[in-house]
């Protein structure tokens, strides 16, 4: 064994040792405990960053830890390598998508395997291959086939940047959630997916979910917003025409003074017919901004429409207005208007003149001319429902309405149906023919895949496969018929990645059904928090779809989820002179500090000028802070790597990326080469451990292998049910420090350290396994550390002959004791009593009181 620590030859050799031995390729074991973990496979952008490395060594922590359990662990990777940063950067660097993503997998590959993750490799799998994509397109035409598809002209969230079509939960303050630019509306045919067909199913089983953070569970709870009201009909008056509108608070039913339509419903449009002003607005709402909680604060407009509404119930009439807060996309495209109960109705009232009604009890201080009092209360002004509360008024009034055949009692859901067409060409082929009678069909199964042509040179704007009426033109049955040019949004892709690892080969169906129900649901997801609606929800979803075609049988994919905090790192700049600022790396900052870490002076290495600090700030090439892992990895090593990021801080936090604190860890990783060393220097590493219950120890040997225990049982439950991997490192770090001060002089001796060396070691090796197995071949069993068993505890390690006991005299430390487990109460006071620092202090004095705690206090109390 080597005096020194040297992490970059001995990680080269154990990366090879796992590769030549396939160590990490799963197979269907019925006969074991199956654990299927799963990180969020990357985007191929190019490298790797700090918060892959945080993410990917969360779950090979997880893998390895369960898999030194006894379980058979797959872990698998892949990329999710369609979408628009491929095209964007394609365009800017003149090459193809594909020629530049397989590039950028080839190199990320390369990275994650320098980091020794435990992947099973011959599962990878990339989404923009054809024998990836074409099951996805086998599996839509099924949907298409069951009723779950369809196509409709609709208005969508239009990106005039990147030029395709957004969902809602891809619209961020108005803006493109990847270029920022302002999103407008704009009506365009579009594929949907019926996910509102399992609205209630999703909701629901979100109980089931025992072990996902509530956060993520009050998220979707909240997008798919279930609620309970009554739909209702208006009738328009002297006309034939009516509509419907839904509302959660039928109580408030006697105070409409108006109805509102979206500027998009048919009786809109048909009003505007004769009606210049109403057209004109109809058009400027086009452009309205697409979200809800922009509808919420953007100013209130609206135009009458000349019609009149009938009342459900009263038989007033009441004005149809034309309004911008009502979406079309939502609901009836209508809703009936109680300015006194509802503050948007209200603004919207106040600015028109319109009538403002009062029917709920409001409080003291409520007045209806400053604001709707919008609490639940006793009804007033409302006719035989007087005096009812919200409860007793909601059943009453929607018994009415149903006794005359005028509504229902209906749940509703805020969840719109998933639209996944997008013009862009990086994507995968929607696989739908479009016939000369207008008609569309799916594309036959012999006829898939659908490929999208990867040789093929990008203008910037228009996607080459709608600009190539050759690729587009095809046959079916005899006739002719033209390819769809859309493509799929590339959250189909990774709503269904983690079955298709289950039989990632297989090319004769989408999944295997006998190894996905072996391998599925996962165990353990890992990946973070911003795609607790988007990716999460659509995955769900596609789980439920793959189990009701008979391919999965589980409800749920995921099991468990952790979803990590982002990594920080210190951000400099300086004032620009466009008024902007320059973002100068860490890497490229001499800093001072003083004694609390606070950054006191900060100058530029590249000219010695000074540079402002402006604290910390999540890694991001916006503020040229992030920090390559390629360059940490050949400084100190992998292990150290993945130690700092695992002991830094709890994983669904924030982590702060500090050089100092990179250095510590590799100096742990120091100490425990340099104690393993000293331990073979001292003599021969016993073939196997010694026999605790037939050998003689000293006090100092129990104790040590008392503190080892406790470790060992802390360290278990940190890493294999609590997931606090950092306070796990804090005990092992713990635990080094007492064997760093412990004997190894006598054959007991050796023993001891020979035990505690081993646990060690093994409980090291999720964290630093290139380490690990290394020592392991000196230390261990023959075996590689791998295929080892997790330490047990060994309870009567942890059995305690001796007790410290403190002595106090009058409240203040003056000694500590030893003495047996079971010592009584008055032998613990004869020796404290005559220990000589002890007896120093109550000397003359008169013994008043004496409490004793057991195994713990003896507090003395004399004057």
């Amino acid at each position: 064994m080597e005096s020194t620590y040297n992490p970059q030859s001995i990680e080269a050799d154990v990366q090879k040792f796992w590769t030549d031995n396939n160590t990490f390729k799963a197979e269907e074991l019925p006969e074991k405990e199956k654990f299927y973990c799963l990180a969020m496979f990357p985007y191929p952008s190019g490298r790797l960053h700090m918060g892959h490395v945080r993410n990917y060594s969360l779950g090979d922590v997880i893998s390895r830890y369960q898999r030194m359990q006894g379980k058979n662990v797959m872990q698998p990777m892949g990329w999710d390598a369609f979408g628009l940063p491929a095209e964007n950067a394609a365009i800017k660097n003149n090459s193809a998508p594909a020629k530049w993503t397989y590039q950028n997998i080839d190199y990320m590959r390369k990275q994650l395997k320098s980091l020794g993750f435990g992947y099973d490799w011959s599962r990878e799998l990339a989404t923009c291959k054809k024998d990836y994509y074409r099951w996805e397109q086998w599996f839509f035409t099924q949907l298409y086939e069951k009723g779950l598809v369809y196509k409709k002209n609709a208005t969508v969230n239009w990106d005039p940047v990147d030029q395709t079509v957004l969902a809602n939960e891809q619209v961020i303050d108005g803006r493109g959630w990847r270029s920022g630019a302002l999103v407008e509306r704009k009506e365009i045919p579009q594929w949907f997916i019926k996910i509102t067909d399992y609205a209630e199913e999703l909701i629901n089983d979100l109980d089931q979910l025992t072990d996902w953070p509530e956060q993520v569970k009050t998220m979707q709870r909240n997008w798919i917003g279930r609620s309970e009201g009554v739909e209702m009909t208006f009738k328009i008056a002297d006309a034939n025409d009516s509509f419907d509108i839904y509302t959660t608070r039928p109580d408030t039913l006697m105070g409409v003074t108006y109805v509102a339509l979206a500027a998009q419903h048919p009786l809109a449009l048909a009003a505007a017919k004769n009606n210049p002003e109403l057209a004109a607005f109809i058009q400027d709402c086009k452009n309205n901004k697409a979200t809800e909680a922009d509808m919420a604060t953007m100013e209130k407009k609206g135009v009458d429409t000349g019609l009149k509404a009938i009342h459900p119930i009263s038989g007033d009439v009441v004005p149809v207005w034309a309004a911008n807060f009502v979406l079309m996309d939502y609901g009836s495209g209508a809703v009936m208007s109680v300015p006194g109960h509802d503050q948007r109705d209200w603004e919207f009232a106040q600015k028109y003149g319109l009538e403002i009604k009062q029917v709920i009890v409001g409080g003291e201080d409520d007045d209806i001319s400053r604001a709707a009092i919008t609490e639940k209360n006793v009804l007033m002004n409302s006719g035989e429902f007087d005096g009812l509360d919200f409860d007793a008024a909601f059943k009453a009034i929607a018994d009415k309405l149903i006794s005359e055949n005028k509504g229902k009692i209906k749940v509703n859901y805020r969840l719109r149906d998933w639209g996944v067409s997008r013009q862009r060409y990086w994507g995968a082929p929607i696989p739908m023919l479009h016939l000369a009678n207008g008609e569309s069909v799916p594309v036959p199964a012999d006829q898939l895949p659908v490929e999208l042509p990867e040789d093929v040179v990008m203008d910037g704007v228009t996607s080459p496969i709608k600009d190539d009426e050759q690729w587009a033109k095809t046959s079916y049955q005899g006739q002719e018929a033209f390819r769809e040019t859309d493509t799929f949004d590339t959250f189909m892709e990774s709503s269904w990645y983690y079955a298709r690892y289950c039989s990632p080969n297989d090319d004769t169906q989408m999944l295997d059904p006998a190894k996905a129900n072996y391998w599925l649901p996962v165990d353990q997801y890992i990946g973070g928090i911003e795609h607790a609606i988007l990716h999460l929800l659509y995955a769900r979803f596609f789980h439920k779809l793959l189990r009701d075609v008979g391919l999965v049988e589980s409800n749920e994919p995921f099991k468990s989820l952790l979803c990590q905090g982002m990594v920080l790192a210190d951000t400099y700049y300086r004032e620009a002179d466009n008024g902007g600022q320059e973002w100068i790396a860490p890497t490229d900052v001499d800093v001072e500090r003083n004694e609390k870490g606070q950054v006191i002076k900060a100058t530029s290495k590249l000219d010695g000028k000074p540079v402002i600090s402006a604290g910390m700030s999540k890694m991001s090439k916006s503020k040229n802070n992030g920090i390559d892992p390629q360059e940490v990895i050949e400084l100190y090593g992998a292990d150290t790597v993945r130690l700092f990021i695992m002991f830094t801080s709890p994983p669904e936090q924030t982590l702060e990326w500090s050089d100092s604190g990179v250095e510590g860890a590799h100096r742990f990783l120091k100490r425990v080469w340099k104690l393993v060393y000293d331990f073979t220097q001292t003599g021969d590493v016993p073939q196997s451990q010694a026999n605790f219950a037939e050998v003689s120890l000293n006090r100092e040997q129990k104790a040590l292998r008392r503190e080892l225990h406790k470790t060992i049982a802390k360290v278990s439950d940190d890493i294999g049910r609590r997931n606090t991997f950092n306070t796990a490192i804090a005990a092992i770090m713990e635990l080094m420090n007492h064997l760093s001060k412990a004997a190894m002089d006598s054959t007991e001796d050796r023993a001891v350290m020979h035990e505690a060396i081993r646990a060690m070691v093994l409980m090291l090796t999720p964290i630093v396994p290139h380490l690990s197995h290394h020592l392991w071949q000196i230390i261990g069993d023959g075996q590689p550390v791998e295929n080892s068993a997790w330490p047990t505890v060994d309870d009567s390690a942890l059995i305690e002959d001796e007790k410290l006991i403190i002595v106090q005299v009058n409240g203040k430390l003056r000694a500590k004791i030893t003495v047996a487990a079971d010592a009584t109460k008055e032998s613990v006071e004869a020796t404290g009593f005559s220990d000589e620092n002890v007896s120093k202090f109550i000397d003359g004095k008169t013994v008043r009181k004496v409490i004793y705690v057991p195994g713990k206090l003896l507090n003395i109390v004399a004057n």
